[in-house]
């Protein structure tokens, strides 16, 4: 075990405090660190630091702790376009809901696109789907009225135009209250 005197440079051997000896009394040693603290440590937790030694414990936890890179977050954050992205999509078009739409006549299709429609919003909040888009097409507009008719007749659904960017003018964006 070495002998310390005050005045001495030491460095803790399980951390990395280092620090000049201010005073010695028995086997307990107060040493003011370099930040300025003085700090008691038992004789064999230290170890004197002599001229011949240039790099010590202090001064490699000093540089990795510069070298090291920031640790990545694991869950990647959900970005605002994500968030408001709608959970379901209900495509109204009539080649889309029958294999052979020439048999039918316009009433018949617009009965079809409106049941469509209906039983697909009850299963969304049914299963609790909190938005779904109807894409219904530009046309005369005569499917997109019957859908916003349709929709008033809910108390727990907002309907509006759907993201243009994405659908253009032909689509309804339905927002379902949960807790309503």
């Amino acid at each position: 075990m070495p002998q310390f005197k005050i005045g001495d440079t030491v460095e803790t051997i399980d951390d990395v405090i280092k620090g000049v000896v201010e005073s010695i009394n028995g086997s307990t040693i107060t040493i003011v660190s370099d930040d300025g603290f003085p700090l008691s440590f038992n004789a064999q937790e230290l170890v004197l630091i002599s001229d011949d030694i240039r790099v010590s414990n202090y001064d490699i936890a000093k540089i990795k702790k510069e070298k090291e890179i920031p640790k990545r977050r694991k869950a990647p954050a959900v970005r605002a376009k994500e968030r408001t992205a709608p959970k379901m999509e209900v495509d109204l078009h009539i080649n889309q809901l029958v294999k052979n739409p020439k048999s039918m006549g316009k009433f018949d299709m617009l009965n079809l696109q409106l049941d469509t429609a209906k039983r697909q919003l009850n299963f969304a909040i049914n299963k609790r789907i909190q938005k779904v888009v109807f894409i219904h097409g530009v046309g005369e507009g005569v499917l997109k009225e019957e859908l916003g008719y349709l929709f008033r007749k809910y108390d727990n659904v907002k309907f509006y135009d759907a993201d243009y960017q994405k659908y253009g003018l032909g689509a309804t964006e339905v927002y379902i209250f949960q807790n309503y």
